[in-house]
Protein backbone atom coordinates (compact mmCIF):
# COMPACT_ATOMS: atom_id res chain seq x y z
CA UNK A 1 0.00 0.00 0.00
CA UNK A 2 1.48 3.09 -0.63
CA UNK A 3 2.78 5.23 1.71
CA UNK A 4 1.58 9.19 2.07
CA UNK A 5 3.39 12.14 3.95
CA UNK A 6 0.39 13.56 6.26
CA UNK A 7 1.13 15.81 9.08
CA UNK A 8 -1.76 14.74 11.34
CA UNK A 9 -2.14 17.68 13.74
CA UNK A 10 -4.73 16.40 15.91
CA UNK A 11 -7.79 18.61 16.51
CA UNK A 12 -8.59 21.23 19.13
CA UNK A 13 -5.67 21.38 21.83
CA UNK A 14 -2.33 20.21 21.56
CA UNK A 15 0.21 23.27 21.06
CA UNK A 16 2.86 20.96 20.16
CA UNK A 17 6.19 21.93 19.81
CA UNK A 18 9.29 20.68 18.07
CA UNK A 19 9.79 17.54 20.50
CA UNK A 20 6.11 17.38 21.07
CA UNK A 21 5.29 17.42 17.42
CA UNK A 22 7.58 14.40 16.50
CA UNK A 23 4.66 12.39 18.16
CA UNK A 24 2.07 13.44 15.38
CA UNK A 25 4.22 14.14 11.96
CA UNK A 26 5.57 11.51 9.70
CA UNK A 27 4.73 8.48 7.91
CA UNK A 28 0.94 7.62 7.76
CA UNK A 29 -0.22 4.82 6.17
CA UNK A 30 -3.83 4.91 4.46
CA UNK A 31 -5.66 2.35 6.22
CA UNK A 32 -8.76 -0.13 4.72
CA UNK A 33 -11.84 0.79 4.80
CA UNK A 34 -13.05 0.01 8.17
CA UNK A 35 -16.72 -1.33 8.32
CA UNK A 36 -16.74 -0.84 11.84
CA UNK A 37 -16.13 2.06 12.22
CA UNK A 38 -18.27 3.41 9.53
CA UNK A 39 -21.19 1.80 10.61
CA UNK A 40 -20.44 3.08 14.50
CA UNK A 41 -20.06 6.48 13.18
CA UNK A 42 -22.91 7.01 11.22
CA UNK A 43 -24.87 5.19 14.08
CA UNK A 44 -23.62 8.39 16.03
CA UNK A 45 -24.37 11.01 13.02
CA UNK A 46 -28.28 9.44 12.57
CA UNK A 47 -28.31 9.89 16.52
CA UNK A 48 -26.79 13.19 16.78
CA UNK A 49 -28.89 14.72 13.99
CA UNK A 50 -32.39 13.23 15.37
CA UNK A 51 -31.17 15.38 18.75
CA UNK A 52 -30.78 18.52 16.14
CA UNK A 53 -34.22 18.18 14.94
CA UNK A 54 -35.43 17.51 18.59
CA UNK A 55 -33.35 20.93 20.06
CA UNK A 56 -34.71 23.14 16.92
CA UNK A 57 -38.49 22.63 17.47
CA UNK A 58 -37.29 24.11 20.90
CA UNK A 59 -35.19 26.97 20.01
CA UNK A 60 -37.11 29.83 19.47
CA UNK A 61 -35.78 32.45 21.07
CA UNK A 62 -32.38 34.44 21.06
CA UNK A 63 -31.91 32.90 24.51
CA UNK A 64 -32.49 29.41 23.12
CA UNK A 65 -30.32 29.69 20.61
CA UNK A 66 -27.40 31.50 22.37
CA UNK A 67 -27.85 29.10 25.81
CA UNK A 68 -30.42 26.97 25.42
CA UNK A 69 -32.32 29.12 27.65
CA UNK A 70 -30.37 28.83 30.69
CA UNK A 71 -31.72 25.67 31.24
CA UNK A 72 -29.13 23.08 31.13
CA UNK A 73 -28.23 21.54 34.74
CA UNK A 74 -24.48 21.65 36.30
CA UNK A 75 -24.37 18.13 35.76
CA UNK A 76 -25.42 18.21 32.14
CA UNK A 77 -23.21 21.34 31.52
CA UNK A 78 -20.21 19.81 32.99
CA UNK A 79 -20.11 16.81 31.29
CA UNK A 80 -20.83 19.05 28.01
CA UNK A 81 -17.73 21.23 28.95
CA UNK A 82 -15.75 17.83 29.20
CA UNK A 83 -17.23 17.23 25.70
CA UNK A 84 -15.88 20.36 24.51
CA UNK A 85 -12.64 20.29 25.91
CA UNK A 86 -11.41 16.49 25.77
CA UNK A 87 -10.43 16.52 22.16
CA UNK A 88 -8.86 13.82 19.23
CA UNK A 89 -6.08 15.98 20.49
CA UNK A 90 -6.02 15.04 23.56
CA UNK A 91 -6.78 11.21 23.29
CA UNK A 92 -4.91 10.39 20.52
CA UNK A 93 -2.46 13.22 21.22
CA UNK A 94 -1.65 13.02 24.95
CA UNK A 95 -1.80 9.46 24.64
CA UNK A 96 1.18 9.18 21.46
CA UNK A 97 3.09 11.92 23.70
CA UNK A 98 3.40 9.36 26.66
CA UNK A 99 3.86 6.45 23.95
CA UNK A 100 6.88 8.41 23.00
CA UNK A 101 7.94 10.07 26.25
CA UNK A 102 6.92 8.53 28.81
CA UNK A 103 6.34 10.49 31.95
CA UNK A 104 6.88 13.95 30.08
CA UNK A 105 3.49 13.64 28.48
CA UNK A 106 2.13 14.28 32.16
CA UNK A 107 3.31 18.21 31.27
CA UNK A 108 -0.07 18.47 28.70
CA UNK A 109 -2.19 16.32 30.88
CA UNK A 110 -1.27 19.10 33.89
CA UNK A 111 -1.64 21.95 32.22
CA UNK A 112 -5.00 21.60 30.66
CA UNK A 113 -5.96 20.14 34.37
CA UNK A 114 -4.76 23.30 36.68
CA UNK A 115 -6.81 25.51 34.53
CA UNK A 116 -10.01 24.79 35.15
CA UNK A 117 -9.61 25.27 39.46
CA UNK A 118 -8.52 28.67 37.72
CA UNK A 119 -12.29 29.39 36.40
CA UNK A 120 -13.83 27.50 39.21
CA UNK A 121 -12.63 29.71 42.01
CA UNK A 122 -11.57 33.24 39.53
CA UNK A 123 -14.43 33.74 37.00
CA UNK A 124 -17.40 30.99 37.25
CA UNK A 125 -19.52 32.72 39.90
CA UNK A 126 -18.57 35.94 38.64
CA UNK A 127 -19.14 35.77 35.00
CA UNK A 128 -22.71 34.06 35.25
CA UNK A 129 -23.88 36.73 37.32
CA UNK A 130 -22.44 39.60 34.91
CA UNK A 131 -23.54 38.31 31.80
CA UNK A 132 -26.02 36.81 29.22
CA UNK A 133 -24.39 35.46 26.24
CA UNK A 134 -20.82 36.23 25.80
CA UNK A 135 -18.01 36.88 27.40
CA UNK A 136 -17.87 40.57 25.87
CA UNK A 137 -20.83 41.51 27.90
CA UNK A 138 -19.05 41.01 31.41
CA UNK A 139 -15.55 42.59 29.57
CA UNK A 140 -17.87 45.52 28.26
CA UNK A 141 -20.25 46.08 31.78
CA UNK A 142 -18.89 49.14 33.12
CA UNK A 143 -16.51 50.14 29.98
CA UNK A 144 -17.04 51.62 26.64
CA UNK A 145 -19.08 48.80 24.84
CA UNK A 146 -18.75 49.49 21.04
CA UNK A 147 -14.03 49.34 21.48
CA UNK A 148 -14.29 46.59 24.25
CA UNK A 149 -17.03 44.50 22.56
CA UNK A 150 -14.54 44.60 19.17
CA UNK A 151 -11.59 43.72 20.64
CA UNK A 152 -13.53 40.76 22.51
CA UNK A 153 -15.24 39.38 19.17
CA UNK A 154 -12.12 40.45 17.49
CA UNK A 155 -10.10 37.97 20.04
CA UNK A 156 -13.06 35.30 19.83
CA UNK A 157 -12.61 35.28 16.61
CA UNK A 158 -9.04 34.91 16.19
CA UNK A 159 -9.22 31.96 18.73
CA UNK A 160 -12.00 30.37 17.08
CA UNK A 161 -10.58 30.63 13.49
CA UNK A 162 -6.66 28.95 14.46
CA UNK A 163 -9.02 26.23 16.24
CA UNK A 164 -11.53 25.59 13.02
CA UNK A 165 -8.24 25.27 10.98
CA UNK A 166 -6.69 22.67 13.08
CA UNK A 167 -9.88 20.82 13.42
CA UNK A 168 -11.15 20.92 9.86
CA UNK A 169 -6.92 19.25 9.11
CA UNK A 170 -7.80 17.42 11.92
CA UNK A 171 -10.97 15.65 11.01
CA UNK A 172 -9.81 15.27 7.49
CA UNK A 173 -6.57 13.38 8.20
CA UNK A 174 -8.03 11.53 10.96
CA UNK A 175 -11.26 10.12 8.58
CA UNK A 176 -8.48 9.44 5.67
CA UNK A 177 -6.67 7.33 8.10
CA UNK A 178 -9.36 5.60 10.42
CA UNK A 179 -12.16 5.09 7.86
CA UNK A 180 -10.36 5.05 4.09
CA UNK A 181 -12.38 8.09 2.92
CA UNK A 182 -10.85 10.95 0.53
CA UNK A 183 -9.54 14.17 2.43
CA UNK A 184 -11.89 16.60 0.43
CA UNK A 185 -14.74 14.55 1.46
CA UNK A 186 -14.08 13.92 4.56
CA UNK A 187 -13.45 17.76 5.46
CA UNK A 188 -17.05 18.80 3.27
CA UNK A 189 -18.60 16.26 5.81
CA UNK A 190 -17.83 17.58 9.08
CA UNK A 191 -18.45 20.86 7.60
CA UNK A 192 -21.86 19.94 6.08
CA UNK A 193 -22.69 18.24 9.85
CA UNK A 194 -21.31 21.20 11.88
CA UNK A 195 -23.73 24.13 10.01
CA UNK A 196 -26.59 21.56 10.42
CA UNK A 197 -26.19 20.95 14.28
CA UNK A 198 -25.62 24.91 15.14
CA UNK A 199 -27.97 26.13 12.50
CA UNK A 200 -31.19 24.39 13.54
CA UNK A 201 -30.59 23.69 16.82
CA UNK A 202 -28.08 26.17 18.56
CA UNK A 203 -27.22 25.60 21.82
CA UNK A 204 -29.22 22.77 23.31
CA UNK A 205 -28.58 20.52 20.31
CA UNK A 206 -24.93 21.31 20.63
CA UNK A 207 -24.71 20.61 24.70
CA UNK A 208 -26.15 17.51 23.63
CA UNK A 209 -23.88 16.02 21.04
CA UNK A 210 -21.13 17.33 23.37
CA UNK A 211 -22.52 14.77 26.04
CA UNK A 212 -22.81 12.06 23.91
CA UNK A 213 -19.39 12.14 22.61
CA UNK A 214 -17.91 13.04 27.18
CA UNK A 215 -20.28 9.64 27.46
CA UNK A 216 -18.59 7.20 24.79
CA UNK A 217 -15.24 8.61 25.33
CA UNK A 218 -15.07 8.02 29.07
CA UNK A 219 -16.48 4.83 28.38
CA UNK A 220 -13.87 4.01 25.56
CA UNK A 221 -11.11 4.95 27.42
CA UNK A 222 -12.42 3.85 30.93
CA UNK A 223 -12.34 0.30 29.25
CA UNK A 224 -8.88 0.50 27.54
CA UNK A 225 -7.54 1.43 30.72
CA UNK A 226 -9.25 -1.47 32.90
CA UNK A 227 -8.01 -3.94 30.15
CA UNK A 228 -4.40 -2.65 30.23
CA UNK A 229 -4.43 -2.94 34.05
CA UNK A 230 -6.03 -6.36 34.19
CA UNK A 231 -2.83 -7.63 31.86
CA UNK A 232 -0.53 -6.00 34.65
CA UNK A 233 -2.06 -8.01 37.18
CA UNK A 234 -3.61 -4.05 38.50
CA UNK A 235 -0.38 -2.93 39.35
CA UNK A 236 0.99 -0.03 38.66
CA UNK A 237 4.80 -1.15 39.78
CA UNK A 238 4.52 -3.56 37.00
CA UNK A 239 3.24 -1.68 34.32
CA UNK A 240 5.91 0.96 34.56
CA UNK A 241 8.67 -1.72 35.15
CA UNK A 242 7.51 -3.80 31.53
CA UNK A 243 7.11 -0.44 30.19
CA UNK A 244 10.97 0.53 30.75
CA UNK A 245 12.01 -2.74 29.74
CA UNK A 246 10.41 -2.88 26.30
CA UNK A 247 10.66 1.14 25.24
CA UNK A 248 13.78 2.24 23.33
CA UNK A 249 14.64 4.97 25.90
CA UNK A 250 14.65 2.67 28.63
CA UNK A 251 14.21 4.02 32.02
CA UNK A 252 14.48 7.33 30.46
CA UNK A 253 10.61 7.78 30.06
CA UNK A 254 10.65 7.55 33.94
CA UNK A 255 12.66 10.72 33.83
CA UNK A 256 11.01 14.29 33.39
CA UNK A 257 12.44 17.24 31.28
CA UNK A 258 13.04 15.67 27.76
CA UNK A 259 9.86 17.51 26.18
CA UNK A 260 10.22 21.20 27.31
CA UNK A 261 14.21 21.62 27.40
CA UNK A 262 14.87 24.97 29.04
CA UNK A 263 12.46 26.77 32.26
CA UNK A 264 11.66 29.86 30.15
CA UNK A 265 9.55 27.37 27.43
CA UNK A 266 8.11 25.35 30.90
CA UNK A 267 7.00 28.48 32.25
CA UNK A 268 5.33 29.29 29.35
CA UNK A 269 4.23 26.84 27.89
CA UNK A 270 2.01 26.22 31.36
CA UNK A 271 1.18 29.74 31.51
CA UNK A 272 -0.33 29.35 28.17
CA UNK A 273 -2.69 26.19 29.05
CA UNK A 274 -3.38 26.92 32.08
CA UNK A 275 -4.62 30.28 31.53
CA UNK A 276 -5.39 29.86 27.55
CA UNK A 277 -8.26 27.46 28.87
CA UNK A 278 -9.82 30.66 31.48
CA UNK A 279 -9.99 32.67 27.62
CA UNK A 280 -11.11 29.87 25.21
CA UNK A 281 -14.69 31.75 23.66
CA UNK A 282 -16.25 28.23 23.39
CA UNK A 283 -15.63 27.41 26.89
CA UNK A 284 -16.66 30.56 28.78
CA UNK A 285 -19.79 31.27 26.60
CA UNK A 286 -21.01 27.45 28.59
CA UNK A 287 -21.66 29.31 31.86
CA UNK A 288 -24.47 31.12 30.30
CA UNK A 289 -26.00 27.99 29.83
CA UNK A 290 -27.36 27.33 33.13
CA UNK A 291 -30.04 29.00 35.47
CA UNK A 292 -27.35 30.83 37.87
CA UNK A 293 -23.96 30.76 39.55
CA UNK A 294 -24.44 27.99 41.57
CA UNK A 295 -25.02 25.83 38.75
CA UNK A 296 -22.03 27.72 37.02
CA UNK A 297 -19.95 26.19 39.74
CA UNK A 298 -21.19 22.92 40.18
CA UNK A 299 -20.67 22.81 36.06
CA UNK A 300 -16.80 23.64 36.61
CA UNK A 301 -16.76 21.06 39.51
CA UNK A 302 -18.15 18.04 37.55
CA UNK A 303 -16.41 19.39 34.35
CA UNK A 304 -13.08 19.02 36.27
CA UNK A 305 -13.79 16.22 37.97
CA UNK A 306 -14.01 13.99 34.71
CA UNK A 307 -11.60 15.76 32.52
CA UNK A 308 -9.04 14.67 35.63
CA UNK A 309 -10.17 10.85 35.31
CA UNK A 310 -9.96 11.18 32.00
CA UNK A 311 -6.44 12.34 31.54
CA UNK A 312 -5.41 9.95 34.45
CA UNK A 313 -6.74 7.50 32.02
CA UNK A 314 -5.18 8.92 28.92
CA UNK A 315 -1.34 8.31 31.38
CA UNK A 316 -2.23 4.32 31.63
CA UNK A 317 -3.17 4.19 27.73
CA UNK A 318 -0.34 5.35 26.18
CA UNK A 319 2.11 3.35 28.74
CA UNK A 320 -0.45 -0.02 28.04
CA UNK A 321 0.68 1.47 24.34
CA UNK A 322 4.17 0.93 24.87
CA UNK A 323 3.56 -2.40 26.69
CA UNK A 324 0.94 -4.00 24.21
CA UNK A 325 1.36 -1.88 20.73
CA UNK A 326 5.49 -0.78 20.40
CA UNK A 327 5.95 -4.60 21.61
CA UNK A 328 3.81 -6.34 18.63
CA UNK A 329 5.60 -6.26 15.77
CA UNK A 330 1.43 -7.15 14.25
CA UNK A 331 1.32 -3.14 14.52
CA UNK A 332 4.69 -1.99 13.02
CA UNK A 333 5.86 -1.27 9.79
CA UNK A 334 8.66 -2.60 7.84
CA UNK A 335 11.00 -0.39 9.21
CA UNK A 336 9.88 -0.99 12.81
CA UNK A 337 7.46 2.37 12.65
CA UNK A 338 4.47 2.58 13.84
CA UNK A 339 1.65 1.83 11.59
CA UNK A 340 -0.44 5.52 10.95
CA UNK A 341 2.15 7.14 12.93
CA UNK A 342 2.83 7.58 16.35
CA UNK A 343 -0.83 9.22 17.08
CA UNK A 344 -2.02 5.64 15.90
CA UNK A 345 -0.80 4.40 19.80
CA UNK A 346 -4.69 4.71 21.31
CA UNK A 347 -6.22 3.29 18.41
CA UNK A 348 -3.85 0.18 18.00
CA UNK A 349 -4.56 -0.31 21.97
CA UNK A 350 -8.04 -0.47 21.11
CA UNK A 351 -7.52 -3.04 18.48
CA UNK A 352 -4.83 -5.39 20.61
CA UNK A 353 -7.50 -5.27 24.22
CA UNK A 354 -10.76 -5.65 21.93
CA UNK A 355 -10.76 -6.51 18.47
CA UNK A 356 -11.49 -5.20 15.44
CA UNK A 357 -15.71 -4.40 17.19
CA UNK A 358 -13.85 -2.28 20.01
CA UNK A 359 -11.43 -0.86 17.56
CA UNK A 360 -14.32 0.21 14.86
CA UNK A 361 -16.06 2.04 18.09
CA UNK A 362 -13.11 3.84 18.91
CA UNK A 363 -12.61 5.43 15.51
CA UNK A 364 -15.89 6.28 15.30
CA UNK A 365 -15.73 8.17 18.97
CA UNK A 366 -12.42 9.96 17.99
CA UNK A 367 -13.88 11.35 14.95
CA UNK A 368 -17.38 12.04 17.28
CA UNK A 369 -14.76 14.74 19.52
CA UNK A 370 -14.24 16.17 16.48
CA UNK A 371 -17.62 17.27 15.24
CA UNK A 372 -18.68 17.81 19.25
CA UNK A 373 -15.32 20.22 19.69
CA UNK A 374 -16.04 22.47 16.20
CA UNK A 375 -20.15 22.56 16.81
CA UNK A 376 -19.17 24.79 20.00
CA UNK A 377 -16.67 26.21 18.29
CA UNK A 378 -18.96 27.71 15.55
CA UNK A 379 -21.79 28.99 17.97
CA UNK A 380 -18.59 30.92 19.99
CA UNK A 381 -17.40 32.62 16.87
CA UNK A 382 -21.36 33.39 15.45
CA UNK A 383 -22.17 34.73 18.87
CA UNK A 384 -19.44 37.34 18.49
CA UNK A 385 -20.67 38.15 15.25
CA UNK A 386 -24.32 38.82 15.73
CA UNK A 387 -24.34 39.43 19.84
CA UNK A 388 -21.13 41.73 20.01
CA UNK A 389 -20.23 43.01 16.47
CA UNK A 390 -23.67 43.56 15.10
CA UNK A 391 -26.07 44.29 17.92
CA UNK A 392 -24.06 46.20 20.04
CA UNK A 393 -21.40 47.52 17.86
CA UNK A 394 -23.12 48.36 14.26
CA UNK A 395 -26.55 48.60 15.67
CA UNK A 396 -25.59 49.96 19.10
CA UNK A 397 -28.62 48.16 21.14
CA UNK A 398 -31.35 48.85 18.79
CA UNK A 399 -31.23 45.33 16.51
CA UNK A 400 -34.36 43.16 17.24
CA UNK A 401 -34.17 39.21 18.48
CA UNK A 402 -35.51 38.15 15.17
CA UNK A 403 -32.64 40.75 13.39
CA UNK A 404 -29.52 39.40 15.67
CA UNK A 405 -30.69 35.15 15.05
CA UNK A 406 -30.69 35.68 11.47
CA UNK A 407 -27.13 37.45 11.42
CA UNK A 408 -26.21 34.84 13.39
CA UNK A 409 -27.70 32.23 11.35
CA UNK A 410 -25.96 33.62 8.19
CA UNK A 411 -22.86 33.74 10.19
CA UNK A 412 -22.73 30.03 10.88
CA UNK A 413 -23.19 29.10 7.15
CA UNK A 414 -20.15 31.76 6.21
CA UNK A 415 -18.30 29.80 9.02
CA UNK A 416 -19.21 26.42 7.50
CA UNK A 417 -17.83 27.42 4.12
CA UNK A 418 -14.99 29.37 5.50
CA UNK A 419 -13.97 26.02 7.54
CA UNK A 420 -14.42 23.82 4.39
CA UNK A 421 -12.33 26.30 2.81
CA UNK A 422 -9.32 26.52 5.15
CA UNK A 423 -9.77 22.70 5.52
CA UNK A 424 -8.95 22.09 2.03
CA UNK A 425 -6.14 25.11 1.87
CA UNK A 426 -4.06 23.82 4.67
CA UNK A 427 -4.30 20.55 4.06
CA UNK A 428 -0.04 19.73 3.36
CA UNK A 429 1.13 22.49 5.87
CA UNK A 430 2.00 21.46 9.83
CA UNK A 431 -0.75 23.02 11.50
CA UNK A 432 0.07 22.48 14.81
CA UNK A 433 1.56 25.64 15.82
CA UNK A 434 -2.35 27.21 15.66
CA UNK A 435 -3.30 25.54 18.00
CA UNK A 436 -0.79 26.55 20.41
CA UNK A 437 -1.50 30.08 18.98
CA UNK A 438 -4.77 29.84 19.49
CA UNK A 439 -4.62 29.36 23.04
CA UNK A 440 -1.34 32.12 23.75
CA UNK A 441 -4.35 34.59 21.97
CA UNK A 442 -6.81 33.48 24.91
CA UNK A 443 -4.11 33.61 27.61
CA UNK A 444 -2.75 37.24 26.19
CA UNK A 445 -6.02 38.99 24.91
CA UNK A 446 -9.09 37.37 26.54
CA UNK A 447 -7.83 36.40 30.10
CA UNK A 448 -6.58 39.55 31.28
CA UNK A 449 -9.24 41.44 30.00
CA UNK A 450 -11.84 39.16 31.65
CA UNK A 451 -10.25 38.90 34.92
CA UNK A 452 -9.62 42.44 35.21
CA UNK A 453 -12.69 44.21 34.46
CA UNK A 454 -14.26 42.10 37.40
CA UNK A 455 -11.36 42.13 39.89
CA UNK A 456 -9.87 45.78 39.28
CA UNK A 457 -11.28 48.95 40.30
CA UNK A 458 -9.17 50.99 38.27
CA UNK A 459 -9.40 49.47 35.01
CA UNK A 460 -10.63 52.07 32.61
CA UNK A 461 -11.71 51.48 28.58
CA UNK A 462 -8.32 52.94 27.83
CA UNK A 463 -5.87 50.93 29.67
CA UNK A 464 -8.20 47.69 28.78
CA UNK A 465 -7.65 48.10 24.80
CA UNK A 466 -4.42 48.97 24.54
CA UNK A 467 -3.62 45.92 26.98
CA UNK A 468 -5.95 43.44 25.12
CA UNK A 469 -4.56 44.52 21.73
CA UNK A 470 -1.19 44.51 22.92
CA UNK A 471 -1.45 41.25 24.46
CA UNK A 472 -3.26 39.79 20.90
CA UNK A 473 0.01 41.33 18.31
CA UNK A 474 3.10 40.18 20.86
CA UNK A 475 0.89 36.93 20.80
CA UNK A 476 1.22 36.68 17.10
CA UNK A 477 4.39 38.05 16.42
CA UNK A 478 6.24 35.87 18.88
CA UNK A 479 4.82 33.12 17.75
CA UNK A 480 5.79 33.94 13.85
CA UNK A 481 8.94 34.64 15.01
CA UNK A 482 9.82 31.78 17.27
CA UNK A 483 11.43 28.28 16.28
CA UNK A 484 7.67 26.14 14.94
CA UNK A 485 7.03 28.99 12.53
CA UNK A 486 10.24 30.69 11.33
CA UNK A 487 12.41 27.83 11.29
CA UNK A 488 10.19 25.08 10.33
CA UNK A 489 7.37 26.51 7.85
CA UNK A 490 9.14 29.10 6.70
CA UNK A 491 12.53 27.85 6.40
CA UNK A 492 14.76 30.10 8.04
CA UNK A 493 17.84 28.99 9.98
CA UNK A 494 17.92 30.53 13.17
CA UNK A 495 14.21 31.86 14.87
CA UNK A 496 14.65 35.73 16.11
CA UNK A 497 12.26 34.85 19.22
CA UNK A 498 14.76 31.68 21.30
CA UNK A 499 11.60 29.74 22.87
CA UNK A 500 8.74 27.62 20.99
CA UNK A 501 5.83 29.24 23.48
CA UNK A 502 5.02 33.27 23.83
CA UNK A 503 2.27 33.50 26.50
CA UNK A 504 4.73 34.84 29.21
CA UNK A 505 5.68 37.32 27.64
CA UNK A 506 2.73 38.57 25.95
CA UNK A 507 0.45 37.67 29.11
CA UNK A 508 3.66 40.34 31.16
CA UNK A 509 2.66 42.87 27.76
CA UNK A 510 -1.01 42.77 28.19
CA UNK A 511 -0.81 43.11 32.23
CA UNK A 512 1.60 45.88 32.14
CA UNK A 513 0.00 47.91 29.00
CA UNK A 514 -3.54 47.41 30.67
CA UNK A 515 -2.09 48.41 34.26
CA UNK A 516 -0.02 51.55 32.62
CA UNK A 517 -3.22 53.20 30.50
CA UNK A 518 -5.34 52.66 32.97
CA UNK A 519 -3.62 54.63 35.86
CA UNK A 520 -2.91 56.95 33.63
CA UNK A 521 -5.82 57.79 32.79
CA UNK A 522 -6.91 60.73 34.28
CA UNK A 523 -10.03 61.73 31.83
CA UNK A 524 -13.49 62.28 32.98
CA UNK A 525 -14.74 58.95 31.10
CA UNK A 526 -12.28 56.99 33.50
CA UNK A 527 -12.86 58.47 36.65
CA UNK A 528 -17.06 57.88 35.49
CA UNK A 529 -15.67 53.99 34.77
CA UNK A 530 -14.00 53.43 38.06
CA UNK A 531 -17.19 54.47 39.83
CA UNK A 532 -19.20 51.91 38.15
CA UNK A 533 -17.21 49.04 39.75
CA UNK A 534 -18.86 48.96 43.11
CA UNK A 535 -22.25 48.76 41.58
CA UNK A 536 -20.97 45.50 38.99
CA UNK A 537 -19.10 44.15 41.97
CA UNK A 538 -22.46 43.88 44.21
CA UNK A 539 -23.65 42.26 40.58
CA UNK A 540 -21.16 39.69 40.19
CA UNK A 541 -21.37 38.54 43.71
CA UNK A 542 -25.36 38.54 44.26
CA UNK A 543 -26.55 38.37 40.67
CA UNK A 544 -29.56 40.94 41.76
CA UNK A 545 -30.56 42.30 38.23
CA UNK A 546 -29.37 39.65 36.15
CA UNK A 547 -32.62 39.90 33.82
CA UNK A 548 -31.91 43.48 33.56
CA UNK A 549 -30.13 43.71 30.85
CA UNK A 550 -26.32 45.09 30.34
CA UNK A 551 -24.48 47.74 30.21
CA UNK A 552 -24.00 51.08 31.96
Amino acid sequence: MKLRRLTLALPALLPFGTQAADAITGAVERQPTNVEAIVMFLIFVAATLGITYWASKRTRSRSDYYTAGGNITGFQNGLAMAGDFMSAASFLGISALVYTSGYDGLIYSLGFLVGWPIILFLIAERLRNLGRYTFADVASYRLKQKPIRTLSACGSLVVVALYLIAQMVGAGKLIQLLFGLDYHVAVVLVGILMVMYVLFGGMLATTWVQIIKAVLLLFGASFMAIMVMKTVGFSFNNLFTEAMKVHPKGIEIMRPGGLVKDPISALSLGLGLMFGTAGLPHILMRFFTVSDAREARKSVFYATGFMGYFYFLTFIIGFGAILLVGANPAFKDAAGALIGGNNMAAVHLADAVGGSMFLGFISAVAFATILAVVAGLTLAGASAVSHDLYASVFRKGQATEREELRVSKITVLVLGVVAIALGILFEKQNIAFMVGLAFSIAASCNFPIILLSMYWSKLTTRGAMVGGWLGLITAVVLMILGPTVWVQVLGHEKPVYPYEYPALFSMLAAFIGTWLFSVTDNSAEGAQERLRFQAQFVRSQTGVGIEGGKGH
